[in-house]
């Protein structure tokens, strides 16, 4: 008999509600509601909308209701963002985005009480300003009132899970993702915590991918016609999610996660905490059965969809295929950037910060928009080549290929500058990979599938993938020697 499970995956600009089907030892995916995911600025603050994307939830689970039902449902969000609960369960402030600028200053006063080095010692998460940590610092002093009216801090999924069941808990990926969870313990570390001023008392129970959060509420089951399934607690973290769906059954193997963000990593047993990986910021991730998600985060096609919506506000019509096209007809290997500078991070006129990069870097200044997204197409290829060495070196493993899931893999340009910038094979597939990790993990807490490994050979039957191989590699060899040149001086 088929089993149907309703995953929801919420990325940085937009989410989706997926039907998945599991029969005759295949996973079939549906998609029944797509919907973009917009941050709200107000008054100078980015927020996301989290009550409208609540909304699209219920919209989603009557859709499913429509479909036939679904016997489970899980969610999979961004990491590192939180909202906050009073003492009766309301919600004291929309979420903050992560990209919001308040907490530039933060890491500085954060480091003045606990070393950063100490900090990845305890934590083994790459330093980004991002992080729950240096959110929570901000909101210490600058706003402590918000903190001390709050008897529950809940992640993103967490706080859905929690609209959905009323049961208050924390999923250990997406709670990895905070820089407070022991790396080692897979336990709050509220011993860093206190030494920095900050509550504990608003930590909720953790809960492990697989386990179930409780069953959908009476009043959502009125509403919207479903019946009291269960909510699991997937991996929670996107990310997490995706790498779940690594079409590999090899114990070793690397994989880039394609989308707003790259993530670049592979999976271990432990993590790897050395000064060595301090030092390149690769972050320590929880996986699925406190497996490490050993990874960089690497700014990825954020730059090319930011770039698109300037050229959008200027008045240019440019879908993404014309912009792939435009950048093939481009002169290649004039120019570079470094992907994760801080002037690429914020939303704003970025083909304009490209020019600007290129000028004070002394390179060739792109003017078209095919030569600033050849710029980019390179830049991000080149970017993973370097991070290609930087984990085999840092893992002692040398990995036979690179595993491409998500939809950045729908730009088949990308796929093939890596396998050419990395000189390696790169295997594409699937594009849906958050969605279907969330449905696995569905799967194995149900009984239907029996662990991860089951789950990866399920998922291999289920997809179809693409192989890229170099064809270029001589040219990119020598490329790679000038974006080394640009970026190490950029970076002095």
């Amino acid at each position: 008999m088929a089993k149907r499970v309703l995953a929801f995956d919420f990325g940085a600009s937009s989410g989706r509600a997926m039907l998945g089907t599991y029969q005759d030892g295949i996973i079939s995916m549906q998609e029944i509601h797509r919907f973009s995911n917009d941050p709200v600025s107000v008054r100078g603050t980015l927020y996301w909308d989290v009550l409208r994307l609540y909304h699209e939830i219920l919209t989603g689970i009557q859709l499913a209701v429509q479909q036939g039902g679904f016997d489970a449902l899980g969610i999979d969000t961004w990491g590192v963002d939180f909202g906050l609960l009073d003492n009766n369960g309301n919600l004291l402030s929309n979420p903050v985005h992560y990209r919001d600028e308040r907490t530039v200053h933060a890491p500085k006063q954060v480091f003045e009480a606990v070393s950063q080095s100490e900090i990845y010692q305890r934590t083994g998460i790459q330093f980004m300003r991002i992080n729950t940590l240096y959110q929570l610092q901000y909101l210490k002093k600058n706003d402590p009132e918000l903190l001390d009216f709050a008897s529950h801090l809940l992640m993103i999924p967490d706080l859905f899970a929690y609209f959905l069941t009323g049961e208050k808990r924390s999923e250990e990926t997406i709670v990895s993702t905070s820089n407070l969870l022991s790396a080692r313990g897979h336990k709050w570390d509220t011993d860093l915590m206190h030494r920095l001023g900050l509550p504990t008392d608003c930590l909720a129970p953790m809960i492990e991918p697989g386990e179930i959060y409780g069953t959908i509420s009476e009043e959502i089951c009125d509403k919207t016609g479903c019946g009291p399934v269960p909510v699991v607690a997937v991996c929670c973290h996107d990310t997490a999610s995706a790498v779940v769906s690594v079409p590999s059954t090899e114990e070793d193997f690397a994989y880039i996660s394609c989308g707003t963000w790259s993530l670049f990593g592979t999976e271990l047993s432990a993590p790897i905490m050395t000064k060595e990986a301090e030092q390149a910021n690769f972050t320590n991730e929880g996986g699925f059965d406190h497996t490490t998600r050993f990874l960089k985060n690497i700014m990825g096609l954020w730059v090319i969809q930011e770039s698109r919506r300037q050229w959008q506000r200027e008045g240019q019509t440019c879908g993404y295929d014309t912009l792939e096209n435009e950048a093939l007809e481009a002169e290649p290997f004039r120019c570079y950037i470094d992907m994760d500078a801080p002037e690429f991070e914020l939303p704003g006129n970025l083909p304009k910060r490209i020019q600007e990069y290129c000028r004070k870097t002394g390179q060739f200044i792109p003017q078209t928009r095919g030569e600033i997204m050849r710029c980019i197409y390179q830049s991000l290829a080149m970017k993973y080549r370097y991070t290609f060495e930087t984990l085999q070196r840092l893992t002692g493993k040398a990995f036979r290929h690179i595993h491409m899931i998500g939809g950045g893999i729908k730009d088949t340009l990308l796929c093939r500058m890596t396998a050419d910038s990395c000189n390696t094979t790169v295997v594409s597939g699937p594009a849906e990979a958050t969605a279907m990790g969330n449905i696995a993990v569905q799967l194995i807490a149900l009984g239907e599938l029996s662990s991860l490994n089951e789950a990866r050979k399920t998922i291999i039957n289920s997809i179809s993938s693409t192989t890229y191989r170099p064809v270029q590699p001589k040219e990119w060899e020598e490329a790679y020697q000038a974006y080394l040149a640009v970026t190490e001086r950029k970076d002095s």
